[in-house]
């Protein structure tokens, strides 16, 4: 039996902030933010937004786009690395505001890998037949964890979420291969405490060297070809790295999800975001061979391969 994707959902909060925006607050410009990392805009939560907030958005869209109820979910999984507090968990928060109170709920810190690491929890459960119906949502507050004194960083990240249900799809669609992996011994290289710390050298290198890994893993284990692989959407975190793992496949940019210029760096709800524009734009058919593939801090690496 096949776990795979019947339905996506999106949303972000009510501002935005442009690179001219960020030339007012800090010492940077739109040339020195776009060349480095692709990004135009990235939307800013206020105050009053909280990544419950735009997790529970992201689900109706979702299960509207899958022809289904809150009453039909039995799990709900938030991949997220900035809760709205540290108990409860951002999926019992968002069960309660859908209602789902038949859903079991927890949440899944991965940083930035953490939706591939969620998707690949559910669809155990939905291959074992545990669970007919999940919700997986990947939600964040990235801004929350600025100052906005630091232009290395705080140039990159945004905020809002993605979601997908993952239900059984039959045995020759679906998701075809998985990896996830991790090693601590990164940790010091990008965390977040109060605030983000990144060593954005030796995250670039890492990015780049498991994007390739992961990417021939993935294929392997699919029995694939890289001339099989239709569409690419990789962790929305520098266009420098995403264009690395798209000419590794010899892709066409068109066959690769670009969203960061839009949205930034949304950790665990990056993968999800572009997802969800890949969607309501027609980029995908059904029966394509679509891969994704990130990584964060952990330092964690993961991806997956679905027969869309």
């Amino acid at each position: 039996m096949g776990a795979g994707i019947i339905g996506v959902g999106g949303a972000t909060p009510r501002h935005f902030k442009t690179n001219a925006d960020l030339e007012k607050i800090l010492d940077t410009n739109d040339e020195w933010i776009y060349s480095r990392t692709g990004i135009k805009s990235r939307y800013v939560a206020d105050p009053d937004e909280q990544t419950s907030d735009f997790a529970y958005a992201a689900a109706l869209k979702a299960l509207q786009n899958a022809n289904l109820c809150a009453q039909d979910i039995d799990m709900i999984l938030v991949a997220t690395m900035t809760p709205d507090m540290a108990t409860p968990s951002v999926a019992c928060l968002v069960q309660e505001k859908l209602g789902a109170f038949q859903a079991a709920a927890m949440d899944v810190n991965a940083a930035c890998t953490g939706f591939i690491y969620a998707v690949v929890t559910a669809a155990q459960f939905i291959q074992t037949k545990v669970y007919q119906n999940i919700l997986v949502i990947g939600s964040e507050k990235m801004t929350g964890l600025l100052d906005w004194t630091d232009r290395t960083v705080d140039v990159l990240f945004g905020d809002g979420a993605g979601a997908v249900i993952v239900s059984e799809v039959g045995d020759k669609r679906g998701l075809l291969a998985f990896e996830l992996g991790a090693d601590g011994r990164g940790k010091e290289n990008l965390y977040a405490n109060q605030r983000i710390y990144m060593n954005g050298n030796e995250v670039f290198k890492f990015a780049v060297r498991k994007m390739e890994e992961c990417t021939e893993i993935l294929l392997d284990r699919a029995n694939l070809n890289q001339s099989d692989v239709d569409y690419l959407i990789p962790h929305q975190a520098n266009i420098r790295i995403m264009e690395a793992a798209r000419k590794r496949l010899n892709l066409p940019k068109e066959k690769m999800s670009c969203t960061v210029q839009k949205y930034g760096n949304t950790s665990s709800a990056s993968i999800p975001l572009s997802l969800w524009e890949s969607v309501r734009e027609n980029k995908l058919k059904p029966n394509d061979i679509v891969l994704m593939v990130g990584f964060g801090a952990g330092l964690s690496w993961g991806g997956l391969v679905i027969k869309w």
